[in-house]
Formats: structure tokens, C-alpha cells, sequence
């Protein structure tokens, strides 16, 4: 009951890693950073000649720029009421592609 492993009071919050409810202005410019960093090795392939698959399936994603600041920052879920949510309450969001999103979305 009063060890190491005791339950939390709900009104502490439970969980020790809380993520806000949105985005920070400083992570929101990392974001775009990223998006650009992504872009200039996405270009820097393309100049350089190679082709594959996977170079012309990036080509088709709209480059940082060309992104409304509504796809930058949410992403579509089947499950949230207005079916958008932040983009970073989704696991590993650093690392997965999600510039596009279903049409009307």
C-alpha cells in the first residue's frame, strides 16, 4: 500500500510522461525544419540521378512550402471528434512521413 509500486491519486494525473494538448512554437519550428532537411535530401537524390521507387514516390509528397500549416501540424484520425489530432500524439512522429492525408481532410 505504501511501497514503491502504490497508485497514483487521479488528481495527480497518473502518467509521468504527459503530452500537451498542442504543439509549442519551438516544436513546431523543429518540424519544419525537419520537413526541410527532408526536402533538401529528397532534391539532393533526385539531382543526383539515381532513380528507384521509393525516390519517385517522395517526389509525389508536396514539399514543406507547398504544405498548409493544417497538414503540418495535424493529421487525420478516424477516431478524434473534428477527425484531426496533433501530430505529436502520434508514436515515433519524428520519424514517419505524414504529409498526406485523405481528401476533405
Amino acid at each position: 500500500m505504501f511501497g514503491a509500486f502504490r497508485p497514483s491519486h487521479v488528481n495527480l494525473g497518473g502518467l509521468l510522461w504527459k503530452t500537451p494538448w498542442k504543439l509549442s512554437p519551438t516544436r513546431k519550428a523543429n518540424a519544419r525544419s525537419r520537413l526541410k532537411k527532408v526536402d533538401a535530401v529528397i532534391e539532393a537524390v533526385r539531382a543526383s540521378g539515381i532513380q528507384c521507387g521509393a525516390l519517385e514516390r517522395a517526389l509525389e509528397l508536396p514539399k514543406e512550402h507547398e504544405m498548409p500549416a493544417r497538414d503540418k501540424y495535424t493529421i487525420f484520425s478516424p477516431n478524434v471528434k473534428g477527425y484531426r489530432k496533433g501530430i505529436h500524439k502520434v508514436p515515433k512522429w519524428t520519424r514517419l512521413t505524414l504529409r498526406t492525408n485523405p481528401k476533405g481532410f
